[in-house]
Parts: C-alpha cells; structure tokens; sequence
C-alpha cells in the first residue's frame, strides 16, 4: 500500500496468475487458512461461496448460513501464533452488540468461532454481507454522494465515541457500501449479482508439490466496479480489529500513517479522540480524492514537518521532545500554507465539476477544531 515505505518482502517459491491476488507466503504457517470454494465451516453450517477481499491478517469469504438460510461474510482471521498485532475484533464486536442492537452505521456481527488448520487456530467471524468500500467504487465522488457518505460516518463514529469506544483505524477503506436485499437471494441469484468465483492453481516455480497449508487455488475477489448504484446505499464503518474501550487503550495504534494523530506519532496516551484526526483525513479525501497530506512513501518525520507545517496551533510542551527526537533536532516554520486552503484550492482550483459551496467546505475547517490538534 502507498503509505507505508518499502521493504523486502519474503522470498515464495509460489505464484499463480492473479496480479492482485494475496501474497501466497501468507499461507505458510501461522498465516491464512487455507480456504476453498464449497468448504462447510462450523461443523457444515456455513457453505463458502466466493472470496470478498483480502487484508494485512485476515481474507474474507461469502457464505450461505444453512441453518437460517441467509448470506453472510465470513472473516477468516490469520493464525493467533503468528499475529504480531493485537486482533480486538471479536470481542469489540460482541461489546456492540450489547450496546447497539438493530440497524446502525456500525457493522453487525451474527456469530464467532475458531477452526484448526494446517498454519494454525484461526478466529472466525460471521458478518453482515455489505459491498465494496468508498474507495472500490468511484475514482472521485460528487458532492452529494460525499455529503451523504460523511453524515453516515460520522453519525457511527458518534455512537462509538458516546460509549468512549476508540475505532482506532477509520479512514477510507473502512467505510464500507450496502448490499441492498441480498441476504435472502438464493445461491445462484447471489452468484449472478456477485459473477462466478474466478481461480488460478497455485504453481511451485520450481514445478514441485505444495506444501502443507499451501491453497491448491487463489480464488479473485468479487469486483464491484460495475455497480455505480451501489453509490446511493447506505455505508457502514467496518473493521473493528484496533478498536478499544475506554478502560484498555493500547499502547499504539497501526493506521495507515497518512492518518495517524498526533498521539500515536508522538508516544501519548490514547483514547477515542485519535478516531478525530483520521475523522478529518478522511473527510478531506471524501471531498477531494485526496488526503490531506502527501502518501507515498511517508516517514514519520515526513508527516511531522507536513503537521507543523499546516497548523497554527503551538504544539503542547509535552511532545516537543518526542519530536525533536523524530526530527532529529530540525524545526520548521510555519509557512502559511493552511488545511483549510489546502481543501479549497484542491476542490475549487482544480475539480471540473463543482457541486459544494465554499461554506460547505468548511467542514474541514469545524472538524479541525475539533480535532487534537
């Protein structure tokens, strides 16, 4: 991903056709668990039908629950021995259920187990089947869309922040569309909306077998770049792997940078107001297609001098040593150059349709105040 620098990345004698498709060393052990169309998970209970996406821990599948005839996600978590990151989903999950029953812009959980596999014991969650995340769907999105898109997010990140919940990873991959009327659809008329699953077999460049917990097959995720409707279906916030209560804070948070608060770059203690920042972030690049500061290949210095370089505010006495030790002793003046401007010379210099007014683009502005920093 864009915002994270460059590392070497393991040596796997696997490949298969997809470009896009997870990095197959993820299923050596403790790693993914290998999964395949049609398996039965939870004793027969869930029938897999097609792959949903992937991520840094987990992958994600569609399934038919057979005892209650509906279509549901089913998140497959990578082994707990080899997650060097804290994984609060499950029990952050079952916390909202408690608390907010009924229809929410926070995703709903329906039920959890483990399976054992060849890398492992993996947690399972059962979810609520949505679509594909703001960024799947649209390069850039109107006014209207964008404003809807933010009421909704913001109206979920209330609700979680009235409890004292922090998400801990909000930003535009987390902000997920609605399937609309697809839990009842039977097998075959949810496969005509989703398209039949596509494979590539797992090859050795060496032509030799597979080792164990090695998928014979990588199944492509369902692509949803067809689906302009999806666009006017309500959104939710989804991925609760970071998120924590008021009385267990972590110790620090693994967002992708371009998002990070203040607090996580500079060591302080955590709560729910970190969600604030990635909240402002988010709502820039909703409005304009991009985050408010540069991605590609950022440090954490580099996102310091961008901070101080585009706010007013004094920075607190309390993490002007952390930041000299980040910056290793520089300073940057302030050059005038404002998040506010920053969004209205982007969205009004520069969009060829403009369907926002200048008193809607202070959103950024209130937001900012609001924020930590």
């Amino acid at each position: 991903m864009p915002y994270f620098k460059s590392f070497p990345l393991p040596r796997s004698p696997y490949f298969c056709d997809f470009p896009d498709a997870e990095p197959i060393w993820h299923y050596e052990d403790g790693g993914f668990h290998p999964i395949a169309l049609g398996d039965k998970l939870k004793d027969g209970r869930y029938k897999v039908l097609h792959k949903m996406g992937w991520g840094g821990h987990s992958t994600g599948w569609t399934a038919r629950d057979q005892r209650n005839g509906i279509n549901v996600a089913v998140k497959v978590c990578g082994s707990t021995r080899g997650i060097n990151v804290v994984n609060r989903e499950m029990p952050m999950m079952k916390q909202l259920a408690g608390i907010y029953p009924g229809p929410s812009n926070l995703m709903c959980m329906f039920d959890a187990f483990d399976i054992e596999g060849p890398n492992g014991r993996h947690e399972c969650l059962v979810l609520e089947l949505l679509g594909p995340s703001v960024v799947d769907t649209a390069e850039r999105l109107s006014g209207k869309v964008a404003k809807s898109i933010a009421k909704q997010a913001l109206s979920g990140l209330d609700a979680l922040h009235r409890q004292g919940i922090g998400h801990g990873d909000l930003y535009m991959y987390n902000l997920v569309f609605t399937l609309p009327d697809v839990d009842r659809l039977s097998e075959r008329r949810l496969l005509d909306v989703l398209g039949e699953p596509k494979i590539s077999k797992v090859r050795r460049d060496d032509g030799g077998s597979l080792e164990p917990g090695i998928p014979e097959y990588i199944v492509e995720p369902v692509s949803f770049r067809k689906h302009a409707s999806l666009l006017s279906q309500p959104i939710k916030i989804v991925d609760f792997g970071q998120s924590f209560l008021p009385n267990a804070p972590p110790q620090t948070l693994h967002i992708p940078i371009v998002y990070r608060a203040p607090e996580i770059v500079f060591k302080d203690r955590l709560d729910y107001r970190v969600d604030l920042r990635s909240r402002v972030c988010t709502l820039s690049e909703l409005f304009t297609g991009y985050p408010p500061f540069e991605s590609v290949m950022m440090t954490p210095e580099d996102l310091v001098d961008e901070m101080l370089e585009t706010t007013t505010d004094a920075l607190p006495d309390r993490w002007k040593e952390a930041r000299n030790a980040i910056q290793n002793g520089r300073t940057e003046a302030y050059s005038g150059y404002s998040l506010q401007g920053w969004l209205e010379e982007i969205y009004f210099d520069y969009r060829l349709k403009q369907d926002l007014t200048r008193e809607d683009s202070h959103i950024g502005r209130d937001c900012r105040q609001n924020a930590t920093v």
